[in-house]
């Protein structure tokens, strides 16, 4: 019976030892696993936030997307794969660095083109300002105007 206490004790202590190295060596392949997935989630943008990446949102649209990047990277699928895969789903904005193509010119351009028409519309105001004399007067204000720029007061 002790026998059979002594050997069941050993093999349990050699094989929690044998589990336990497994679980360093998956820790170690978690944490780069999960640092591979944080980096392609830190490229994608939240579709439900728009101003945070998957990475960093709690939605849960978000959410949903890390477990998917996750689940494809298990499949073996690459970065750029995966990428692909989210581009053709949801469209160039689910990157949060778009490529600059036609579709999306608007997201790189528009932006300028609003400041620049902006611009132009403040100048061409104050040049039209400055060109038109003041209307508030008539022109029988401004011949009394006159007279008493030039000290007729006996017009007046």
């Amino acid at each position: 019976m002790i026998k059979k206490f002594f050997l069941f004790t050993a093999y349990s202590f050699f094989l929690s030892l044998s589990f336990l190295s497994t679980a360093e060596q998956s820790s170690e392949l978690s944490a780069d696993f999960q640092e591979k997935v944080k980096s392609i989630s830190a490229e994608l943008r939240c579709l439900v936030c728009q101003n945070q990446t998957i990475a960093d949102s709690n939605a849960s649209l978000a959410v949903d997307l890390r477990n998917q990047v996750s689940r494809m990277l298990r499949q073996g699928k690459s970065e750029q794969e995966i990428k692909q895969y989210m581009v053709e789903r949801y469209g160039d904005f689910v990157l949060y660095d778009p490529p600059v193509k036609e579709r999306t010119w608007a997201l790189w351009f528009g932006p300028f083109l609003l400041l620049a028409l902006a611009i132009a519309f403040l100048v061409s105001n104050q040049l039209k300002r400055r060109a038109e004399p003041d209307s508030a007067l008539n022109s029988a204000d401004r011949e009394d105007l006159r007279a008493l720029l030039r000290g007729d007061k006996d017009q007046l």
